[in-house]
């Protein structure tokens, strides 16, 4: 690769500055929802073994992995260069990032701990997700949404949502609602 081409892949200072901000705000909300999980004190638990003590230390990871980042993109004028506007791929890399998110909170606000059983609820999201990226997929022959698309995706989402199911609820001896 030719130094011009890895000048052009790296990104620019600003979006590394505002990387580390998502980063920071991430930290910081996985952080507060470790410290607010139960203790379990009531059953004697080691205080070594809390739910949310791994977590806790992964939101400060990332609380100071972002800080770094932020520190280094400050170092390098972050605030001092001019905005780029948007190429068609980083609009389209955007798009794909919002609808990966919403759908992520749909499953994590509507789905998970309203009734539904953990391993329906993990197949709906996991056979959605597949369904709406090949719909949104840059390739043609990809959006096209045949039986056999559909078929596929729900046998990947039921078989993903049943094995995480199995592992946690098994393995790693978690109910999971």
């Amino acid at each position: 690769m030719s130094d011009t081409a890895a000048t052009e892949e790296r990104a620019s200072p600003r979006a590394d500055l505002r990387d580390a901000i998502g980063w920071i705000a991430l930290g910081v909300a996985v952080l507060v929802g470790s410290i607010t999980m139960d203790r379990l004190q009531a059953q004697n638990i080691n205080p070594l073994t809390v739910p949310g003590l791994l977590p806790g230390l992964l939101g400060i990871a990332m609380i100071l992995l972002g800080a770094v980042m932020g520190v280094r993109s400050l170092r390098q004028h972050a605030l001092h260069e001019a905005v780029q506007p948007a190429t068609a791929l980083q609009r389209e890399e955007r798009r794909r990032v919002w609808v990966a998110v919403a759908l992520c909170i749909g499953y994590g606000v509507v789905l998970v701990g309203h009734g539904i059983p953990f391993w329906i609820a993990s197949s709906i999201y996991v056979t959605a997700s597949i369904l709406v990226f090949r719909r949104i997929s840059p390739d043609p022959a990809e959006r096209k949404l045949t039986a056999r698309a559909w078929i596929l995706s729900l046998v990947i989402g039921v078989a993903a949502s049943v094995t995480t199911w199995l592992v946690f609820e098994r393995v790693f001896l978690v109910r999971l609602p």
